[in-house]
């Protein structure tokens, strides 16, 4: 069995597993996200085990902000080219 914590399904790209346990525990609200949740609940073949109160979920259901990731990639790029 892979013991899989939130913040890593991200790293799991493609990945499922028979049984996924996402525990949601009450944590900053900028990281709790629909995509997270989302990205979790689709690693589950079989069982998906939601730990959680229900009014942390909910809020993750209805969080749609997706927030602009300040990267500094472009910049980057446009020095080295």
């Amino acid at each position: 069995m892979n013991i899989v914590t939130v913040l890593q399904y991200i790293k799991l790209s493609g990945s499922e597993f028979d049984v996924v346990i996402m525990c949601i525990p009450k944590v900053a609200p900028m990281l709790l996200t629909r995509n997270l949740l989302y990205t979790g609940i689709t690693r589950a073949k079989e069982l998906l085990i939601i730990i959680g109160d229900n009014r942390t979920i909910g809020y993750m259901i209805n969080n749609i902000d997706s927030k602009k990731r300040n990267t500094g990639l472009k910049y980057k790029l446009e020095v080295i080219v």
